[in-house]
């Protein structure tokens, strides 16, 4: 239900915003083509820099995390004194931390800005791993808000998404040139569809190269020991699956293919050995 609410919310300002626009627009983008432009532009970004905003309160109600305010105990003390260290090494301000309730072995980062951040770990990681090795997780998903990763992967969505608009378009115009008919509105969303099927594998050749980058980070802000024996651990155990929309920030995902937003745990091992 929630999903529906915010593709709808998002899909509502956008097309509020794509009108107001639209009325101030320069003669010289008065034309189809110069139209096309702008809504391209809007609908392209727009979902993605919304979401971007939206990324910390829709992880927490998505994933169940509960944000730890004042410690309950030594653990969660642990955890905040352990992200504090970190954030501070890594430059950064200090993020939110929190816990979400699942046996399985998870955790990721999101949020709007390197300043602006949520990291939050699972139940099941904190139960299953050692200390030096849930640090290490942590250090990876600090690692990711040091590097922007968050704001990146938006922007290089809202560039393939453009790219997927103007693309189907061609494909449209292709079938019906006059662009009214039933043939132009029938290409136009095929055309996306396919266009879109590709875009997701650009996407995810991103988002796993920005996997190692922060294994790279995790073993700065803890230790290259520490880090490989993170992923040697989550290679043993479950690490479950994230909901959708955090999919690509998670510590690992289970498909293994180019569709895959983290690469295979064997590479990033071996990568971390050959550093």
């Amino acid at each position: 239900m929630r999903r529906i609410f915010y593709f709808l919310a998002t899909n509502a300002a956008i097309m509020i915003v794509l009108g107001v626009v639209m009325q101030f627009l320069p003669a010289e983008y008065q034309t189809e083509q110069g139209r096309f432009m702008v809504f391209a532009i809007i609908a392209g970004f727009g979902g993605s820099i919304f979401s971007l905003l939206m990324s910390k309160s829709m992880a927490k109600r998505a994933a169940g995390v509960q944000v730890i305010t004042t410690p309950k105990n030594e653990t969660e003390q642990w955890l905040l004194s352990t992200v504090e260290r970190q954030a501070r090494e890594a430059g950064i301000g200090m993020p939110e931390v929190g816990i979400f309730n699942t046996h399985d072995m998870n955790a990721f980062a999101t949020g709007a800005s390197r300043n602006n951040a949520l990291v939050a770990v699972s139940s099941g990681l904190l139960a299953q791993m050692t200390r030096d090795e849930a640090e290490a997780v942590m250090a990876h998903e600090i690692a990711h808000v040091a590097n922007g990763d968050m704001i990146t992967l938006t922007l290089i969505q809202g560039i393939v998404n453009v790219f997927v608009l103007y693309l189907a378009r061609a494909l449209a115009l292709a079938i019906d040139r006059d662009g009214r008919g039933i043939g132009y509105f029938v290409g136009f969303m095929v055309g996306q569809v396919i266009f879109g099927f590709i875009a997701s594998i650009v996407v995810a050749f991103f988002s796993r190269a920005r996997e190692y980058r922060a294994d790279e980070g995790g073993a700065k802000y803890s230790s290259p020991q520490k880090m490989i024996a993170a992923l040697e651990r989550l290679r043993q155990g479950q690490t479950g699956e994230l909901p959708s929309q955090l999919a690509a920030f998670g510590i690992n995902s289970s498909v293994k293919n180019m569709f895959s937003t983290h690469p295979p745990l064997e590479d990033r091992i071996a990568a971390l050995k050959n550093r």
